[in-house]
């Protein structure tokens, strides 16, 4: 059995297939997990969307910002994206979304050493305050109201951690976090419009930290897998983002770069990658 990491996939579904060729992926012995954006701007997000179902016991998926954005979709909050709206049509588009509605926002393995978050985990959050946030908005996001608490999710976000706020503030700072994060302050605040590369940001004296950089953020004892943040391997001399304790697996596919693969279950981290085309955007 090996356990795969793959990162933003975006309907980009044969680009997808053919790193899982790569790889010599087998859903009957092996794991996959998908760090979140499975669908949007890539012309087969349906087709994305239905093979991860179809393989649905061999994967473990957390949800991005675009998965997100297409359950606010169906549910009637946001304008439907041109390419999206073939899942929106499809016969079989309620299976997928209440099967999307009820993944995660954070997978974790403490025998691999491994969590999963789709744009990281908050500064301000500990492994502990992690996983019980990471539940909260599940649990709304899989209840019976979960269109009229989207609707509020979708109003400016929280860009700091306060257990004094509302709830929905604070709902607000847990979604925002776990989806759309990148930089932040020194004291942890997050910085929801900049997304250019850390070095642009610094060149442009914006007093900014990557999330995993803060000054303030609290200790993880597991290895973080993130994606959302395709223009961070600017920063790197290789083709994806590792610095021994957090692994950035967006490598902008969509933009007609590259897909990565990481396999998790061996001693020493496994790179795989192959050169997307833009036939697809």
């Amino acid at each position: 059995m090996a356990v795969w990491a793959i990162g933003d996939i975006q309907g980009c579904f044969d680009n997808f297939q053919k790193i899982l060729k790569k790889i010599k992926f087998n859903p009957e012995v092996d794991e996959l997990w998908v760090a979140g954006d499975l669908v949007n701007r890539g012309d087969k997000s349906l087709e994305t969307l239905n093979y991860l179902y179809s393989i649905r016991d061999s994967v473990k998926i957390i949800l991005g910002n675009h998965d997100v954005a297409l359950i606010a979709m169906y549910a009637g909050i946001k304008k439907p994206h041109k390419t999206l709206k073939p899942i929106l049509d499809a016969p079989n588009v309620k299976e997928l979304i209440d099967w999307l509605r009820h993944q995660p926002f954070l997978h974790l393995d403490y025998k691999l050493g491994y969590v999963m978050a789709h744009a990281g985990i908050s500064p301000q959050f500990d492994l502990g305050m992690a996983i019980t946030h990471s539940k909260r908005i599940e649990k709304k996001l899989q209840g019976r109201n979960y269109k009229a608490w989207l609707k509020h999710m979708f109003k400016s976000s929280s860009n700091k951690f306060n257990a004094k706020s509302s709830a929905l503030d604070i709902e607000k700072y847990i979604l925002s976090s776990f989806i759309s994060m990148r930089f932040c302050k020194d004291d942890g605040k997050l910085d929801f419009k900049q997304k250019g590369s850390p070095t642009n940001m610094k060149r442009l004296n914006k007093g900014l930290y990557p999330w995993f950089a803060c000054p303030a953020r609290k200790p993880i004892p597991l290895k973080i897998i993130f994606g959302h943040w395709s223009t961070l391997v600017n920063d790197t001399n290789l083709d994806y983002y590792f610095d021994g304790n957090v692994l950035g697996l967006d490598t902008g596919c969509l933009w007609g770069r590259k897909l990565t693969c990481a396999r998790l279950d061996k001693k020493n981290l496994h790179i795989v990658q192959i050169d997307c085309s833009k036939s697809e955007l």
